[in-house]
């Protein structure tokens, strides 16, 4: 009988969610204040994380920036400067375990307990399996998802202890759907997406619902880590628009964030078609970009 109610009351549920989700595409959600958030955002140095430092500085966040590159994440720090917010630079190499620890004391004693946390870093070296180093799969590992690992479990205790938080993962729509020649990036970002959405439960399980959790899932971006890439259905996104979309998500506490929206249509899709017509879809897509080929750099 007990089974019974519960499967009446999880088609209540799927009503009602299906008509909240239709109400909010027409109603303005709520936005949430971030000044006076300490937030840090690594890889703030370039693209992404430049742009999303300077969307956090314009809302008088107080600003904690890590880049590997000291005169990149200088140049976003003094500009965060100039929109207003107090802003602090450390160099950190976020494939580093050891240097990651380290860096977080360091910002706990200058600075103070971090609430938001942009774990935006990332590394990708377009090659065949073949033609990928050893060297480069870990180094896409190390960066891509362990050093979220490290950051959130060291910035961790001091949200749960107040219930007060917020923990963003940068990941890609390569997280959902892959790619030839970039196979340790897709691979990456997969398991980003599954951190994010298993911290997600997590959170929920230990009822800690005042520390909210974000996926960024774009296209191709514009940061010049990926040389001419190109697509017939999806423009390649400019960082600026990109920072936007991330820090509407982040104000709106929005659980994944597409980069054009219309990305969660076709990723539904690609569940129920045969793989006969996602080859085709491919095909079309035309996706290229620079990439190491049998040792021969190429557009695929």
């Amino acid at each position: 009988m007990n089974i019974i109610l519960d499967l009446l009351l999880l088609l209540i549920i799927i009503v009602y969610s299906y008509l909240e989700s239709l109400v909010k595409v027409f109603i303005p959600q709520r936005r949430k204040s971030v000044a006076g958030e300490i937030v840090l955002i690594t890889g703030a140095g370039h693209g992404i994380g430049r742009q999303t430092a300077y969307e956090f500085a314009k809302r008088k966040s107080r600003l904690v920036l890590w880049d590997i590159n000291k005169h990149g994440v200088e140049e976003t720090a003094a500009e965060c400067r100039k929109l207003g917010a107090i802003t602090h630079v450390f160099v950190v190499d976020c494939s580093n375990r050891e240097e990651i620890y380290d860096s977080v004391n360091q910002v706990k004693k200058e600075v103070g307990d971090v609430t938001i946390v942009v774990n935006n870093a990332g590394a990708i070296y377009p090659a065949d399996l073949l033609s990928t180093k050893d060297e480069e799969i870990t180094k896409t590992f190390e960066v891509n998802i362990l050093g979220h690992f490290w950051i959130t479990k060291a910035f961790l205790p001091a949200m749960m202890q107040r219930n007060h938080g917020h923990i963003v993962t940068v990941a890609s729509v390569c997280g959902h759907g892959v790619i030839p020649y970039i196979i340790p990036y897709c691979s990456s970002k997969f398991a980003a997406v599954g951190f994010h959405r298993a911290l997600t439960s997590e959170f929920e399980a230990l009822g800690k619902t005042g520390i909210k959790t974000s996926c960024l899932c774009p296209v191709f971006v514009n940061t010049g880590f990926t040389k001419n890439p190109s697509t017939r259905l999806c423009p390649v996104l400019e960082t600026n628009e990109v920072a936007r979309s991330l820090i509407d998500g982040i104000l709106t506490n929005k659980k994944m964030i597409f980069v054009p929206s219309y990305l969660s249509i076709f990723l539904t899709l690609e569940k129920f078609l045969p793989e006969r017509a996602l080859a085709a879809i491919n095909h079309i897509q035309d996706i290229q970009f620079e990439a190491v080929v049998g040792h021969k750099t190429k557009m695929k």
